[in-house]
């Protein structure tokens, strides 16, 4: 039976390297202690996924890090290039691997849970692609049943116009597609304070 693939983005948490918008209003050193959570937190999503029928790959936006909390998972480097070519490089390797359909995250996000990540698998099992609409107006989630490039190419990556972009090409190219419900992703120092009031935040 083909496999599902999940993708995971990560960093290593090194002081001053991430959440440097964050790190404007509190510091490098509490920015640095907020993605560590932020890691921990997405672990912990991830671990829900039963192992049988999924396969789980953390890619490093730096360095691969022999020694940490992903010690035992699937460990690859992102390739160069923008975030757009990262993940359709990632995209390509997973499919190349015999996946059946695949999804990425990011480790942002401190409201997704385990469910999330099902619903999408199940998702696309009728569609061709699932996203996770982020309140700032991009995605938490990305997945799809095969490689579509265009998805990757010339988008406004990090910008308020990427989700609006990104269905304008699913609907050109008249593509199924199902949308989760909308999350924040931690990119401000306001962004976390927000999602440590819910409490999703402690129950991934």
């Amino acid at each position: 039976m083909p496999l599902a693939a999940l993708i995971i983005f990560v960093k290593n948490p090194i002081e001053g390297q991430v959440k440097t918008r964050i790190a404007k209003t509190v510091g490098h050193t509490k920015a640095t202690t907020i993605y560590r959570e932020l890691l921990q937190y997405t672990h912990t999503v991830a671990e829900k996924l039963p192992a049988e029928g999924y396969t789980k790959t953390v890619y490093y936006g730096d360095y691969i890090n022999k020694n940490d909390l992903w010690n035992g998972w699937a460990k690859a480097l992102q390739p160069e290039g923008n975030l757009g070519d990262r993940m359709k490089q990632a995209f390509r390797e997973q499919f190349a691997t015999g996946a059946s359909s695949v999804v990425i995250i990011g480790s942002d996000c401190l409201t997704l849970q385990s469910r999330h990540l099902e619903e999408a698998f199940q998702q696309l099992q009728t569609n061709d692609v699932i996203l996770g609409p982020s309140t700032d107006g991009g995605y938490y989630l990305l997945g799809m049943n095969q490689l579509h490039g265009p998805l990757f190419d010339e988008m406004p990556w990090s910008q308020p116009g990427l989700m609006e972009k990104t269905l304008a090409v699913l609907r050109a190219a008249k593509l199924r597609y199902s949308l989760l419900e909308p999350l924040t992703d931690v990119d401000e120092w306001e962004d976390y304070l927000a999602t440590k009031t819910t409490d999703s935040s402690l129950n991934p």
